[in-house]
């Protein structure tokens, strides 16, 4: 059976890496460097923390409640305008193209390009009242190996990857990316449509380092993973949806979708998440506003108003990814009660399973590795 491609929805967010990601600059940073005298001087110029025009945002589909939006317009006299990508890499485009943007949301690899490119602009904690709910109770954040002293940043949201499954088809599985391969599934396993996740399936069965770039390591992976295409039906990042309509017996996934599904499941018991003992992938979304945003000020006030503790508790029921806001914990727990295994928290960030940026010459290896893994 040859493996399926479905069409992004809701929760299919498609974090593909494909070879785009190297043709926008050189050395796989991604993004044309920061040596530009006024852009430079724009980044690093203060934010004088007022309104100072609409909110231009681009970010994630359905990542924020919409009465959250409704709100932040209400109380500043604003109008968001929101823009969505449906990969790290089309957001990049879209910058490189010159698209203006005011505030946008990195995962922690591409705020590292962002940062090292010079495209992002210096953020004072001290302005906003809410960070001191952030990085006094989540101290992982203060200075993140992507952003040094977060800088430029603010962290969003974090998460993790691992395997959901339907508990009422499979039974109990053995806590192992092995159990992809699990032959009751055979041929309704789903893996998400990402580079970086695929791959690191591979690597972390054989060992490897999770982001290795060195060729013969990605040979192993990439016969590795030859060996699960048969159990496969498709390439897809909607793991909510495909367990909750029955496509998918079991799918790679991502705790945050995970948890959103319980809000819809009927009875919940019927799933199950494991965190693999190889290991699991971690990851972070954050703030970021870009070196040539119009309305600077305005961003500022937005990140500030998503701080908030009333509106971090919303947020964290509507997208159901934790975020790392001191006091606002018990709501993220209380959504994971039957997934214990989706709670992440910022003790996870430190076991270092990050996905990290490679050189030209890696990324193109592992650009090469994923073309190979999707064509079977």
């Amino acid at each position: 059976m040859s493996a399926e491609a479905l069409s992004p929805t809701r929760r299919s967010f498609l974090r593909a890496g494909t070879a785009a990601a190297l043709a926008l600059a050189a050395s796989g940073c991604g993004f044309a460097s920061g040596d530009d005298q006024a852009r430079t001087a724009a980044a690093q110029a203060p934010i004088d923390v007022k309104v100072d025009g609409d909110l231009v945002y681009f970010n994630w589909a359905d990542f924020v409640d919409p009465t959250v939006f409704e709100g932040f317009q209400k109380e500043y006299g604003v109008k968001v305008i929101q823009s969505n990508y449906d990969s790290m890499e089309g957001m990049a485009a879209k910058l490189n193209a010159g698209n203006r943007y005011d505030i946008i949301f990195p995962t922690a690899k591409w705020a590292e390009r962002l940062v090292n490119g010079g495209r992002l602009r210096t953020i004072d904690h001290s302005k906003l009242r809410g960070t001191e709910a952030v990085f006094g109770g989540y101290g992982y954040f203060a200075d993140p190996w992507y952003d040094r002293r977060s800088a430029h940043t603010v962290p969003f949201t974090m998460y993790k990857t691992g395997i959901g499954w339907r508990r009422d088809r499979l039974g109990d599985l053995t806590g192992s990316w092995s159990d992809l391969w699990n032959a009751k599934a055979q041929g309704k396993v789903f893996v998400l449509d990402d580079r970086d996740e695929v791959l690191g399936i591979g690597a972390l069965k054989l060992g490897l380092d999770l982001t290795t770039g060195d060729k013969g390591d990605l040979a192993r992976v990439t016969d590795t993973l030859r060996s699960l295409r048969p159990h496969l039906r498709g390439f897809s990042s909607d793991s909510y949806n495909n367990l909750l309509n029955g496509n998918a017996d079991m799918t790679q996934a991502w705790s945050g979708d995970m948890a959103a599904m319980l809000a819809q499941a009927q009875d919940p018991a019927v799933f199950g998440f494991e965190v693999a003992r190889e290991g699991a992938p971690v990851n972070s979304d954050c703030y970021a506003i870009p070196a040539d945003a119009q309305h600077p000020g305005t961003a500022m006030l937005f990140i500030d108003y998503m701080l908030r503790p009333e509106n971090v508790r919303k947020n964290i029921e509507y997208i159901g990814y934790p975020m790392p806001v001191g006091g606002t914990e018990d709501t993220y727990a209380a959504l994971v009660e039957p997934f214990p295994q989706c709670v992440v928290t910022a003790d996870d960030l430190k076991a270092d399973l990050f996905f990290r940026n490679r050189d030209a010459r890696g990324e193109q290896a592992r650009d090469t590795a994923w073309t190979d893994v999707k064509a079977g």
